[in-house]
């Protein structure tokens, strides 16, 4: 995802994304875990996508 398509997005809907993408890390963690997996850069482009929301997050509550 594109950091200009999260600043684009309003408070509520980036707190939506990040619950939804994290939920998402927490299924590829286990799905690594147990071998299912084949691609592991998914799972560092959805952390990334958290990182990049809460930061933006941030910016916007100041």
């Amino acid at each position: 995802m594109k950091i200009q398509e999260i600043r684009d997005l309003n408070i509520e809907q980036i707190k939506k994304l990040i619950a939804e993408k994290r939920t998402q890390a927490v299924k590829l963690r286990f799905d690594i875990a147990a071998r299912q997996l084949k691609n592991h850069r998914e799972y560092r482009a959805i952390k990334k996508d958290v990182a990049q929301a809460l930061t933006v997050l941030k910016q916007l509550e100041q």
